[in-house]
């Protein structure tokens, strides 16, 4: 399973594979027609709630992980999905946040690759 993250930011290019947005909302000042997205798939994105409360707090991490996996339990055929693109080619998630560590693509790949 070939799972990449990458700033929605960062130019597209073809090593990237299948690219999903997997943020709730639209990355702002990003044109649509220059994102370079095969799918947007705002459903496995965290909750308004979960997002407001994390606030990209490093301290905070932890608990947001396991708040989020939580919440991914309710989206199952979707991560199939994902799991599955994984598997026949290369899948690369984006997300719109500064912190290429600590976001909700990275958790979101963690939970892809342990089920």
């Amino acid at each position: 399973m070939t799972i990449l993250l990458k700033r929605v930011y960062s130019p597209p290019a073809n090593s990237d594979g299948y690219r999903v947005l997997v943020d709730r909302l639209w990355p702002r000042g990003l044109r649509k027609d220059a994102a370079g997205i095969d799918l947007w798939l705002k459903e496995v994105a965290p909750s308004a709630e979960l997002r407001r409360w994390y606030g990209h707090e490093p301290d905070r991490w932890p608990e947001f992980r396991r708040r989020y996996f939580r919440e991914l339990k309710a989206h199952d055929e979707d991560l199939k999905a994902l799991r599955r693109r994984a598997r026949s080619g290369r899948l690369t998630l984006l997300f719109a946040a500064k912190d290429e560590v600590n976001n909700n693509a990275a958790a979101l790949k963690a939970y892809l690759e342990k089920g």
